[in-house]
């Protein structure tokens, strides 16, 4: 069975997830503050996390930068404020998707299983053999680690997705759409943007100039491609 680390605030919203999830298959342990919830996150073995945002003692920001320095496991924030900027941060930080309050408890279910059905599937089905190995930039599959003249760059579940994808199709252009089906498997679900603060966040980790990336092109009008 699935663990699922559940951290809001609200005790009444929290027991109703806990509900759905429960109803689902999930098994579901609460926080209802940030600290608590951190330290759960640290000490158990969770498959994901739903993390709130706007949490007492510690807010969501710095429980999911937190978590991401130690735990590589899929993160669905949770916000009820709308600015853009509190996304892009949540995802910068590590955060692999976000979901806007109010939501159906099915979408958040929903959400949920798709993220474990791939996070498992990449873990699980890699091979060794598919290793990439382009310009100082090696990319290992089988440990999921990223290298750039031989230095690690610390990727997030997500960024590795996206990164390995893209470097397995050189040459190819891929519109924010289809990158975002692909890697976060949830059509018309999510945000688009969040294809492109991924993107910005790989290159600021693998890219020498990330203002003039030598790896993932912008193609203007169309995706992203990455340079064979």
């Amino acid at each position: 069975m699935k663990t699922i680390l559940l951290i809001e605030d609200d005790i009444t919203i929290s027991e109703l997830q806990r509900d759905y999830l429960e109803i689902n298959g999930f098994r579901v342990d609460m926080a209802l503050d940030g600290e608590i919830g951190l330290q759960m996150g640290l000490a158990g073995m969770y498959d994901l996390i739903i993390l709130d945002l706007m949490l007492p003692k510690m807010n969501g920001f710095d429980v999911c930068r937190k978590l991401r320095e130690k735990k590589n496991i899929p993160i669905l924030m949770v916000t009820s404020r709308r600015e853009d900027i509190d996304v892009i941060r949540g995802l910068g930080l590590g955060a692999d998707d976000y979901i806007t309050k109010p939501f159906k408890p099915a979408e958040l279910v929903a959400r949920v299983k798709a993220h474990i059905a791939r996070y498992d599937r990449l873990v699980g089905g890699v091979d060794a053999k598919n290793d990439i190995h382009i310009r100082g930039l090696r990319i290992d599959p089988d440990t999921r680690k990223v290298f750039v003249n031989e230095v690690e760059a610390v990727l997030t579940t997500k960024e590795f997705d996206l990164l390995y994808f893209l470097a397995q199709h050189p040459d190819r252009v891929f519109g924010k759409d289809h990158l975002f089906e692909r890697i976060w498997g949830i059509d018309a679900l999510g945000d688009l943007q969040t294809v492109t603060v991924h993107i910005r966040k790989i290159r600021e980790k693998i890219e020498p100039d990330s203002a003039d990336p030598s790896y993932i092109e912008t193609v203007w009008g169309s995706g992203y491609r990455f340079k064979g």
